[in-house]
């Protein structure tokens, strides 16, 4: 039997054209002779009368503060509303279907309420289910734990639930259908010539999702990566093939003269950070960094001074801990951090040497720069992300 999963993010089902919509793709998996086990969101978004963000509010307007076990309860009601209304309409249409929470599909987590992580699956009851011909329909963001307590998985949410059960029951793939035709080479905001990427490896989308890219969560990826199961973004309401991310995709040939990025993705909001050490400096200042929670990048450490970036939202923090230990410091706000994401610049000579020249002649200035085996990061003005990505996608011919 060929087992796939179908997880469907709240726009799809939003409402009933949409989740109409919802029921054709089902339909159509089944058709070809396939076995859909589907997973599903919320419906719609903050004020929607059942999105996760409304029901939030309402509670939190009448009683205040919820305490985490009573807040994962609340959470898991959307996407058991989904679940419940996506199963009744495949009845409806003559299609067996049995909704699940996602502890009755086998999610089994910690008892870490709202970041619940995940001990192991149990997905007897979905196997059973599709052993019978019935369509299992999966309450997403959510498991139980042992003592069967309600939990909500967090990051990721309803992706990561996907892959999680494609991993657990052996799925041939795994499709998430949203509200977009595919993975993109940039954002389409800050570049009108940004394109779907038909294939992408495992490692790049993690990437590109690191470096700001709103595409999948990386918990998700990290799931179908471990199975080597192919994850599919489609969108729910086009034809469109969409975007495959696989363990590896086709390389050109070696004694190509080209240079091929995957994609560029960008993370705005940073203040970069040049910080002179103390003389008689009692504390790593790293170490003092990270036990206050603020996340660094960028990083780049010499014998007296360290260089690195943190988010906005750490500003106040940042500079108080360095006020406190005498540190000298010098910064520059409204920074961006853009970055060229390909497998294939591994061991190419003259890769950093293009994006610089590029930067350059449109007049951008580069603060500071980064790379890996997969990546180059310049840190940019704030205001130039949308000339930066265009220059790029058109330097290396995305």
């Amino acid at each position: 039997m060929n087992l796939i999963i179908q997880k469907f993010g709240g726009t799809s089902v939003a409402t009933p054209n949409s989740r109409l919509q919802v029921i054709d793709k089902i339909t159509s998996a089944i058709k070809n002779g396939e076995m859909p086990i589907v997973v599903v969101s919320a419906i719609g978004r903050f004020g929607a009368p059942y999105a996760t963000d409304t029901l939030l509010h309402f509670v939190q307007d009448e009683a205040g503060e919820i305490p985490d076990r009573e807040y994962d309860m609340l959470l898991s009601c959307g996407e058991l509303i989904s679940a419940v209304t996506i199963a009744t309409l495949l009845n409806n249409c003559g299609i067996p279907a049995k909704a699940f929470t996602g502890g009755q599909s086998g999610i089994i987590t910690d008892e870490n309420h709202k970041e619940a992580e995940l001990l192991y699956t149990e997905p007897e009851q979905l196997l059973e289910c599709i052993s019978n011909n019935i369509v299992p329909v999966v309450a997403g963001f959510q498991g139980m734990t042992i003592n069967g307590q309600i939990t909500t998985i967090g990051r990721g949410g309803s992706d990561t639930t996907a892959s999680m059960l494609g991993a657990s029951v052996k799925a041939n793939r795994i499709e998430i259908y949203t509200d977009v035709d595919g993975i993109m080479t940039a954002d389409p905001r800050v570049c009108n010539k940004a394109h779907i990427i038909s294939e992408i490896s495992y490692r790049e989308i993690f990437q590109m999702a690191d470096s700001g890219a709103k595409v999948i969560h990386p918990r998700a990826v990290e799931y179908a990566m471990r199975a080597n199961i192919p994850l599919v973004i489609k969108n729910t309401f086009t034809d469109a093939i969409g975007t495959t991310i696989l363990q590896s995709v086709a390389q050109p040939k070696k004694g190509a003269v080209t240079t091929h990025l995957t994609g560029i993705a960008h993370r705005s909001g940073r203040i970069q950070y040049t910080i002179t050490d103390p003389i008689l400096a009692k504390v790593d200042l790293l170490a003092l960094v990270a036990s206050h929670h603020i996340s660094i990048d960028l990083i780049n450490i010499f014998p007296h001074y360290k260089v690195f970036t943190i988010d906005n939202y750490n500003k106040k923090k940042m500079e108080k801990l360095l006020e406190e230990g005498n540190y000298e410091y010098r910064k520059i706000e409204n920074c961006a951090k853009i970055t060229a994401i390909s497998e294939q610049m591994t061991g190419i000579p003259g890769v950093m040497s293009r994006i610089i020249k590029s930067m350059t002649q449109n007049g951008i200035e580069v603060f500071q720069t980064a790379d890996s085996l997969t990546t180059i990061a310049c840190l940019i003005p704030e205001d130039k992300i949308s000339l930066a990505t265009c220059a790029l996608h058109e330097e290396f011919s995305l």
